[in-house]
């Protein structure tokens, strides 16, 4: 029960941190933070986090992660589904604080809120086939980093710091073609409140990130098993 209170709160961060940063502050006039401001918030939600809840529940905070170290042999497959469930609700919290704050002055809009989408709902227009291939990609390099920043012949105590930076640079280079999801979590959250396209759209920021780091933990689990 404490892993997945640890997981909730950490997936409740990764969604109010970044998400809240891409809505509240990106766009702010002259003084915003931009993409990057966005990807260096997501990168400092999992930072932070992998110190604070790391040695209490891994500090998965996103489906595709617990499906890739499930895959690469690095996280037992009973925990897989209540790991998932305790993902989704701490993001769907989340985005209820961001809501609440974002819609806390008169005639507001939560617009699309940080949902993750292609076509005419990609930032930059990107097509669904665009999207698809990012997001497996991306979500591949992600576990690819989780799995050998924590491998036990990495250096200790660098695992938060490396992964933290490899988050920050799948968002600077995707964020345009998709707003960036590589987390099912973090894409649902958002999708529930803009309802309508997001809702729609929200299948592939399942399947691909799953795809993605589906392929990672088979990858690694060969080139680098855990008991060498």
């Amino acid at each position: 029960m404490k892993k997945l209170i640890a997981e909730f709160i950490g997936t409740l961060w990764l969604v109010l941190g970044g998400c809240g940063s891409a809505v509240l502050a990106a766009g702010y006039p002259e003084l915003g933070i931009g993409f990057a401001g966005v990807a260096l918030a997501f990168g400092l939600t999992v930072l932070t986090m992998a110190y604070a809840i790391g040695h209490i529940s891994g500090c998965h905070l996103n489906p595709a992660v617990s499906v890739g170290l499930w895959v690469g042999g690095r996280f037992d497959g009973k925990d897989l589904i209540p790991y998932i469930l305790a993902q989704v609700l701490g993001g769907i919290a989340g985005a209820g604080i961001l809501y609440l704050i974002v819609t806390g002055k008169d005639g507001a809009s939560i617009g699309s809120f940080a949902a993750n989408g292609y076509g005419a709902h990609s930032p930059d227009g990107y097509n669904m086939t665009a999207a698809l291939i990012t997001e497996i990609v991306m979500t591949f390099m992600f576990l690819i980093i989780i799995l050998g920043a924590t491998h036990k012949n990495a250096s200790s105590g660098f695992a938060g710091v490396a992964i933290g930076l490899g988050l920050t640079l799948i968002h600077l280079i995707s964020i345009p073609v998709t707003n960036t999801s590589v987390n099912p979590a973090r894409s649902t959250s958002q999708a529930l409140f803009v309802g309508d396209w997001a809702m729609g759209q929200l299948w592939l920021f399942w399947v691909a990130p799953i795809i993605g780091a589906a392929i990672a933990g088979v990858v690694y689990k060969f080139i680098a098993p855990n008991n060498d």
